[in-house]
């Protein structure tokens, strides 16, 4: 008998006792990057001429990536909103790349007798990066001990109607920012992290991301928009997603704008792809190119995107049929399918968590 998926939506109520936060992580100082760079690069044909090159990037910085202190303070606000909800979960904390890393985090929840976990992943969007690695991370974590746990994942906001709400109230602000302007003079920048077109093609990603960009957009009222994508800083020899963030700026005077918001939409907290590639040398090519630029804050601890990941653990815990959603793509799945998200590199595929299983 042929196999076949199990359900990629889940409908029945579920007992977790504790919440995992599993975030990317960044250093804290100097001595931090290039340990912290190596786990970002492994497995990946990066010289290390550019790894070295992506290094110095955070010399400017001392070495601190504002993302680890950006998630600090996503948890509290969480916490907060869990105990004002009636939701009694434990919260834990893991990264992939930095400490506290993921396994660590796995051992202490082992330790305090912790079973069966939902996973909140802060990444919004479908893609390798965003999805299955941090998948593949939970299966490798989890069997290093064992498998002691049951492990869940959140399904993805990004066309969730408070995701939407937090981004348009942060360009909301932005754009006030700019005070009186002419709106034909001006022009928004929803902007992703590039990805390489090997692993973009086996994705939602751009789907997923133009989709939040026009709600957002429409939300605003704004005509003049685009998706811009940035941080293309670890190519390495392959054609990446574009167009780019720089070369986009550059080509606004000739036709005719003025006034540049950009909202980094892919990302749901400041990290050194936020304040260096968008604070720094964005702002600095665009002051080169007499355009007045602001950037919106990303979606961080805003009140209505804490209160997003607060209604997608009580669908979990309800097995709510009431999945909130904008746009025409619909509520992501709570399961993803064998091939969902794929590297695009060579090689088996490797386990995850999180998915729909081939029944008989």
């Amino acid at each position: 008998m042929a196999s076949k998926l199990q359900h990629l939506i889940d409908g029945g109520s579920n007992n977790y006792d504790a919440l995992l936060v599993l975030s990317f992580g960044g250093p804290e100082g100097m001595d931090d990057v290039l340990p912290f760079l190596d786990n970002v690069l492994e497995g990946l044909n990066v010289p290390d001429r550019a790894k070295h090159a992506i290094a110095k990037r955070y010399q400017q910085f001392d070495g601190i990536s504002p993302i680890n202190e950006e998630t600090r303070k996503f948890i509290t606000a969480l916490k907060k909103d869990l105990l004002k909800n009636n939701i009694d979960l434990p919260v834990y904390w893991g990264n992939r790349n930095w400490h506290p890393m993921l396994k660590d985090t796995f051992k202490a929840m082992q330790d305090d007798g912790v079973k069966n976990i939902i996973t909140f992943v802060t990444s919004t969007f479908s893609s390798y990066s965003g999805c299955r690695k941090y998948r593949e991370d939970l299966y490798v974590a989890n069997e290093t001990l064992g498998s002691p746990f049951k492990v869940d994942k959140l399904r993805l906001g990004f066309n969730h109607p408070s995701f939407i709400e937090a981004v348009t109230s942060r360009a909301k602000d932005a754009i006030e920012g700019f005070g009186s302007f002419d709106e034909k003079e001006t022009i928004i920048f929803f902007t992703a992290h590039s990805l390489p077109l090997s692993m973009a093609k086996n994705t939602k990603y751009v789907a997923q991301l133009k989709e939040a960009s026009f709600l957002v957009a429409s939300s605003l009222r704004a005509k003049n928009w685009e998706l811009i994508f940035q941080s293309n800083n670890a190519s390495y020899g392959e054609p990446w997603l574009e167009p780019d963030i720089e070369e986009a700026i550059k080509g606004l005077p000739s036709r005719g704008y003025k006034n540049l918001v950009i909202v980094p939409i892919g990302f749901v907290c400041d990290h050194m792809e936020v304040i260096l590639d968008l604070d720094v040398e964005a702002k600095a090519i665009a002051k080169e190119k007499n355009i007045n630029m602001v950037r919106a804050n990303t979606v961080g601890d805003h009140p209505t995107y804490i209160s997003m990941v607060t209604s997608l653990i009580q669908e979990r815990l309800r097995g709510d049929s009431n999945r909130p959603s904008l746009g025409v793509l619909g509520p992501s799945h709570n399961y993803c399918p064998p091939d969902c998200c794929l590297s695009g590199r060579s090689g088996p595929t490797k386990p995850s968590l999180c998915q729909a299983e081939e029944i008989d």
